[in-house]
Parts: C-alpha cells; structure tokens; sequence
C-alpha cells in the first residue's frame, strides 16, 4: 500500500531519514526524470514541511532532474542536502538566501521585494562551493542570534494583540521547536506565523469557527480560496492554509522592522565573492493574486525597474533570480531584456516551502524559458568546479577570460554540469 505524504515525512524527516531515504529508492517505483529544475527548495533549517532528505525525495518523485536548497539565513541542511541528492542520483546546488539592508543606497526609502519592510530587500547566494557552506553558516550564526531578539519581541507583540481572545505563544515553548536552531537553523516570521496558527486552531477550532473569528471578531479579510481551505475541517493542511492568511493580512499588525540582523549589501556582496558563491537579486515584481496566498496585492519593484537593475548591476550582483510562475509574461520579457542589457545571470526557482506548492515550475516550461535549465545545469558545474579549484567558477577572472560572453560561458559550464552528472 502506498505511503501517504504524512507517512514519508515521518520517516524522511527523522534522525535516519537518510538511510530510510535510500530504503524508499530502492522499495518504491519512481516516475521517469523529465526536465524540469528547482533551485529554491526550503527545508526545516528555514520554514518547511521537508527537511533536506525530504525535500529531495519529493523532489524525485515530482519527476526532476535536479533540486535545489535554498534556505533562510542558513545553509546548514547543505550536507545532508547534497547526500540525498547523491542517493536519489539527482544533481544538486546549494544557496541561502537572506535579507540585506539597501538603506544606505538611491532605494532606501522604497520597497522593493520585501513585503513587510521598505529599504530591505531578500537576495539569494547560489552555487555555494561545498568546501565553504560551514564558514558561510558560521558567518551567519550572530545574525541568527540578532534575529532572535526581534522575534521575541513580536511573541511579545502577538500576545499583546491575541491576548484578550486567550490566544498567546510562548517563543522558547511554541516556536523554537518549530524549528531547528539548534542545528544551525533559522527562525523566521513564518515559525512565529505558524506558533500562532496552532495556538488558534487549539483555541478557537476548525471551519467555520475559525472563519467566523477572523471576520467578526479580527474584522480582517479573507480570500474565497482561504476561507474554502479553512471550512473543510478535514483539510490536511489547515496550519498552512491559515499561516498564508496570517501572512497575508495580520502579520503587519505584529512585525517590527529588521535593522542590525541585516547586513549592508556591499558587505554581503562582498562576502558572496570571498566565498565563491554566486549573488542574486530576487525580483518579486508587482503582486495581483498570490500564488502561494500569503502576499496581498501590492506593489512593488516594477515602477522602477530599470533604475534598479542597473543599480544592483553597477553594485556588483551577478544575477537575477525569478520565478516563471510568480509574473506575468509581460513583466518577466521586461526584466529578461534588462538582464541581458546589463549582463546578469538569470536563474529560477520555485519557492517551495509548504505542502500544497509543486515542486514542478509548469510556467517554465514554456519554450521561452528554456536558459533556466541551462542555467542550473551551469550552477551546478560551477559549484563543483569552485569547490575543485576556486579559480574555476562561472564569474572568476580565469573563466571571464576564456569566454568573454556571459551566455558563451554559460552554455560551457552547463554542458560540464550535465556530463558530470552523467
């Protein structure tokens, strides 16, 4: 009998999940390997349901070639990450993605692609050489522990507000066994989001129950979708589906700004180079209906675009991460064009961090995206490559000499990449 997913993240997510991992592989009948790539898979040492083993399992049997880890503040699941990956014959790269301060720049005062915070902007680190994801964690581990400071401080904020509906979270009690700081892990508003999305559940209960508190009670909108997934009582995903909503429409009630748990973005861009790793400005583009339910419509970079491409560009940043599904055709034509203008590597990702997500991107399979699988292939042969021999990587002098062009240089490093794997 087949297991369901409840029962493969048991076993996946446990200490052993990496033996139970190669168990499955052989036990279980897998789908064919098609094309499709990931380079933005969340694990439990950010926010998921999927710890590394897991998210490589699922990752498989969505059918892709390769996967990605991409995890806040953290790189910590690295190893494991790639172990699976090894066990599922699966190619693999590694990043992290983090917050970084643009205060000190022409944007200070706008927002860009964070949500919640003007002058603050996510960027991702990609193809991190396996030999430096440990010094990249440690770089990180007082950034973390700042995090925590203001995470205790919206605890403190979300009972001030819950409080008189007998709805209060405790941070060492509720939130951080969500997560896996122990390990080198994150917390993130989205464990904060989730400690309170249990404690309501507790509280107040399943379906119309719920619906009726956050309209009557929170006079706070809520999505025809979300309100459908919060009335079935037997939806599986009913932690999830109300933690997109506190994300959508509460979470600015209790959350205070980022400050010294971010670092400037020449510091970080500086730091992606020491480390060999490729950086990445993470376009987010005006926001209509969410996919993932926990944006509200808003806007966001597209205003200013071409300032700030050029901006990041001049900056010093070697890429473009986007996601084909997020954006309409028109606006990923507008910011291809300007990458291309400005001579920045463009990668995707999925963003994959709650069960209801496919890990399979179907917008970009459209033919018009077809140099983000080259682009994978290319991350992928670099970070083996710069893991080999630091001079060896996509953006070094040695290879900028040997192909002058971006799109040449990423055309060989992917053909490395796919004979390597194969």
């Amino acid at each position: 009998m087949a297991k369901t997913c409840e029962e493969l993240l048991q076993l996946l997510n446990a200490e052993n999940g990496l033996e139970n991992l190669k168990a499955l592989l052989e036990s279980e009948p897998l789908p064919p390997v098609a094309r499709d790539v990931n380079n933005h898979i969340h694990t439990t040492y950010s926010f998921s349901p999927y710890s590394p083993t897991a998210a490589v399992w699922f990752a498989r049997m969505a059918g892709l070639c390769t996967c990605g880890l991409m995890d806040h503040d953290s790189i910590a699941g690295a190893e494991e990450f790639l172990a699976a990956a090894k066990a599922a014959h699966m190619g693999a790269t590694i990043g992290m993605e983090f917050r970084v301060s643009f205060r000190d720049t022409p944007f200070g005062d706008r927002k860009l692609n964070n949500p919640d915070q003007k002058g603050l902007v996510y960027m991702t680190l990609h193809g991190v050489p396996h030999d430096r994801a440990a010094e990249l964690n440690a770089r990180f581990a007082p950034y973390r522990e700042k995090r925590n400071v203001r995470n205790r401080a919206m605890v403190e904020a979300i009972n001030g507000m819950m409080g008189k509906y007998g709805i209060a979270i405790d941070f060492e009690r509720d939130v951080l066994p969500l997560s896996n700081f122990a390990k080198g892990g994150s917390v993130t508003e989205r464990h904060l989001s989730s400690a309170l999305a249990y404690r309501m559940i507790d509280v107040i209960g399943k379906g119309e129950a719920l619906t009726t508190f956050i309209k009557n009670e929170l006079k706070l909108p809520i999505s025809p979708k979300i309100e459908g997934y919060l009335l079935d009582e037997a939806n599986p995903h009913m932690m999830y589906d109300l933690l997109g909503w506190i994300k959508s429409q509460l979470i600015a009630r209790f959350y205070i700004d980022a400050t010294d748990e971010c670092p400037d973005v020449r510091e970080a861009l500086k730091l992606a180079d020491d480390i060999g790793a490729i950086s990445a400005y993470a376009y987010l583009g005006d926001v209509g209906d969410s996919v993932t339910g926990d944006k509200r419509a808003q806007k966001f970079e597209d205003d200013f675009l071409d300032e700030l491409v050029a901006y990041v560009a001049e900056l010093g940043y070697r890429a473009i991460t986007y996601m084909p599904s997020r954006n309409t055709k028109p606006q990923l034509r507008r910011l291809r064009a300007l990458c291309e203008k400005h001579n920045l590597f463009q990668i995707s990702g999925e963003d994959i961090n709650q069960p209801r997500q496919s890990f399979v991107c179907e917008a970009q399979r459209d033919p018009e995206f077809a140099n983000l699988y080259e682009a994978t292939w290319a991350l992928i042969a670099h970070e083996w490559r710069a893991t080999a021999n630091p001079e060896d990587g996509l953006f070094t002098e040695k290879s900028r000499a040997q192909w002058p062009d971006l799109n040449a240089r990423v055309k060989a490093f992917a053909a490395f990449g796919e004979a390597m794997e194969r």
